[in-house]
């Protein structure tokens, strides 16, 4: 996406202002040079039209990406990394819903909020550029520079609005108009969407996976199977974690295998949380070290997993060799972690198996 983007950016700058009167080569080469900080400007003002929009609907504002850049938020401050996932370059916002009510208006808007930004962003960039009281072939070259940027980045925001607006998807992803419209029709693709929502509203608000609602999940699997949605994915996930949070490891492992059947339809920078898991449980659950390496080798470090999970998962590895020792400061380490987890759920049912390893380990 981002040689495409360039490409376009060139093509921008040598076809259409090359025919810009007064305009020279050196001012070209400068846009084109302009280009990807442009894109990134555009990309920001877009995904902050989601964040402010969450924020509107009381959504908790958790990630936000742009290109390279990343902010999450931990233990209510925000910290900075580096995004390192292509498939998220372009840019990403998190948030949360704090509560089920209303849940299909209000994500209908924060889908609609990044398209809008860019839009808005658009025309007023182009009204910036038609105000300028100078006419190019009379303006110095920073005047030029200026003006010209601000038709760029009218043209580029207009052309993400575009993007974003259409229906579709692509790698694990719903474009922001396929999102809204998919509830705005309401059906079964509209009542699916805002089940997972709500399963995951519950799951992010604190409620441990064996509490989620079993009725939801079940609806929400049965529908997503009839539509053959690539949702279902997330289903199983939430299915296993539910079922080895009771206790049956063994139709835990079922709805795990699903969970890895399908992890095609999981975007491949979020897809390590598939083999995460999968390492993990067949380290801690099944003692099974052979399968656990298997996928642990397919996992690749990432910012966007939770550090409590990963230490969690080498801890699980270590207890299973036995080697207690080396065991204990992983675990020691996943537990200060816990509360950084953006799924407070989740993080319940981790603190659980941290704390059964930590007393096994100290037993010895």
């Amino acid at each position: 996406m981002l040689l495409v983007w360039v490409a376009v950016g060139y093509f921008v700058g040598r076809f259409g202002l090359a025919n810009v009167p007064g305009i020279s080569p050196k001012i070209i080469l400068i846009l084109i040079l302009l280009f990807l900080p442009i894109f990134l400007l555009v990309i920001a003002v877009h995904e902050l039209g989601h964040a402010v929009t969450g924020v509107m609907v009381n959504f908790d504002f958790t990630m936000y990406v742009v290109g390279p850049f990343m902010w999450n938020k931990e233990n209510g401050k925000w910290k900075f990394g580096w995004n390192k996932n292509v498939n998220t370059a372009g840019g990403l916002v998190m948030c949360l819903p704090k509560s089920t009510e209303n849940l299909k208006e209000k994500f209908t808007a924060f889908a609609l909020g990044g398209p809008l930004a860019s839009l808005l962003f658009a025309a007023v960039c182009w009204a910036i550029a038609q105000s300028l009281p100078f006419q190019m072939s009379a303006a110095s070259i920073p005047e030029q520079v200026l003006k010209s940027s601000m038709y760029m980045l009218s043209v580029v925001s207009f052309l993400i609005f575009l993007i974003t607006i259409i229906p579709m998807h692509l790698g694990g992803f719903s474009s922001d108009g396929a999102r809204a419209l998919r509830l705005m029709r309401g059906g079964e693709a509209a009542r699916l969407e805002v089940l997972v929502l709500s399963l995951a509203t519950q799951s992010s608000s604190g409620m441990r996976p064996r509490l989620l609602d079993q009725v939801k999940l079940k609806e929400a699997l049965e529908l997503a199977q009839r539509i053959k949605a690539p949702t279902e994915v997330y289903l199983h996930a939430y299915f296993h974690q539910a079922a080895w949070d009771n206790g049956d490891v063994e139709i835990s492992e079922q709805h795990l295998l699903n969970y890895i059947e399908q992890a095609d339809e999981v975007p491949e920078g979020m897809r390590n949380a598939v083999w995460l898991d999968a390492a993990f449980f067949y380290a801690l659950a099944k003692k099974d070290i052979a399968t656990a390496e298997k996928y642990w080798g397919r996992y690749k470090p990432t910012a966007m997993i939770p550090k409590a999970q990963l230490l969690a998962t080498e801890a699980s590895f270590l207890y299973a060799r036995n080697e207690h020792e080396m065991a204990k400061p992983k675990i020691a380490a996943a537990l200060l972690e816990l509360p950084n987890m953006m799924d407070k759920g989740i993080a319940l049912a981790l603190k659980e198996k941290l704390v059964f390893m930590q007393g096994s380990v100290s037993a010895t």
